[in-house]
């Protein structure tokens, strides 16, 4: 078993502007001790400075990558919109849509996000790795062809695809999204595509607040190949496993897809400051047995990994950890220094149970899928 873990430093060294969490400063909004956005090179550091300490990193085939040339971002953005990023890059830095700040060099280094999910894609569609990792910063799963937002100022998984597809690899891909928040860029990058099945796991409401719902399910010859799954806040980590078993993977046997892509965020941990749900450290290292073993059975294990957001400083490292120890199928362990007090904040069976009844609720919307092409 190999697993490909693409990393780079320059992508620690993405910053933005004044913020206080999201908010601009000024007026009433005072600076934060930390200062900035809490999207920050810190929670993707600690995870990798994690992996070194405990040997996990050893295990794993560390690559660097080029970053993505501008064919590639084309494919999916405007270039309009990538030379006004690159101008404005070039000048010194700001920002373009909503909440994106970045500063002189931004352009490069957003390629440079881009282009580690790309090198993944490749190495995993072309037998070079079992599977495959991408630590991307900037994130890019809120990041739309004409409008980044959310942190995300490249599409880079969209990216990704569109490489592999230049490249000549057909067949279909099923990208699973687990961040906290809607994947609504990569969403509309796909919305109107059968050869990608699009599948968002996320707080219902959360960001952005007018996206996400069940009912959104994709137009024309995607009409149906549009999966929202949005969850009421505190829904923990048996309502994750149950909204994977009963509607996730059922998706993933219908569509049988040739790869699967997980857009990885860790903000559905228990200690994020922008969501309030309680997925544990096991909650990810579940899910991500659960994909594995779809994949063994589904696509000859083609499974890539791209990092997006989670930004408690402390508890993603644990989290991103687990992922990585299941995704190389290693012993190397970084037990949950909080699994106590996280077990214990666990929703009651009564809230258990209404979530399911939701996830029921939504499994007859969103199941069966369409007839593949």
């Amino acid at each position: 078993m190999t697993t490909a873990f693409y990393w780079d430093e320059r992508c620690f060294w993405h910053a933005g502007g004044n913020y206080a969490l999201t908010l601009p400063l000024g007026g009433l909004v005072q600076p934060l001790a930390a200062g900035g956005l809490p999207e920050n090179p810190e929670t993707k550091r600690r995870l990798k400075n994690l992996m070194d300490v405990t040997g996990l990193s050893d295990a794993l085939d560390q690559r660097r990558a080029d970053h993505a040339n501008w064919e590639d971002l084309a494919r999916v953005h405007p270039e309009e919109f990538l030379h006004r990023f690159k101008d404005l890059s070039d000048l010194g830095g700001g920002e373009l849509g909503l909440r994106t700040p970045f500063l002189k060099g931004g352009f490069e280094i957003a390629a440079l996000s881009a282009g580690l999910a790309k090198a993944a894609v490749l190495a995993v569609w072309e037998g070079r790795s079992d599977n495959a990792y991408a630590l991307s910063r900037p994130p890019g799963h809120h990041c739309l062809p004409d409008w980044p937002n959310g942190f995300c100022l490249l599409n880079n998984i969209g990216i990704a695809i569109g490489a592999a597809r230049a490249a000549g690899h057909g067949g279909r891909i099923a990208v699973i999204d687990w961040d906290v928040h809607h994947g609504n860029g990569t969403e509309a990058v796909f919305y109107g595509r059968a050869d990608v099945l699009t599948i968002s796991l996320h707080q219902e409401r959360n960001y952005p607040t007018d996206t996400g719902f069940i009912e959104d399910r994709g137009r024309d010859a995607g009409l149906g190949f549009n999966m929202n799954i949005p969850l009421p806040p505190g829904a923990g980590h048996a309502s994750y496993l149950e909204a994977m078993e009963r509607i996730v993977l059922p998706a993933l046997d219908q569509y049988q897809p040739d790869m699967i892509i997980i857009a990885c965020g860790y903000d559905a941990g228990c200690f994020d400051p922008l969501a309030r749900m309680l997925a544990t450290v096991d909650t990810f290292r579940e899910m991500t047995r659960q994909v594995m073993d779809a994949a063994d059975r589904l696509c000859g294990g083609r499974l890539v990994m791209v990092h997006e957001g989670g930004y408690s400083e402390a508890y993603v490292p644990f989290c991103g950890h687990a992922v990585l120890q299941e995704l190389a199928r290693s012993d190397i362990d970084a037990p949950d220094p909080m699994a106590a007090i996280v077990a214990a904040r666990q929703p009651s069976a009564r809230m258990d149970g209404f979530v399911s009844t939701l996830i029921g609720e939504m499994a007859d919307i969103l199941l069966p899928l369409p007839a593949t092409p």
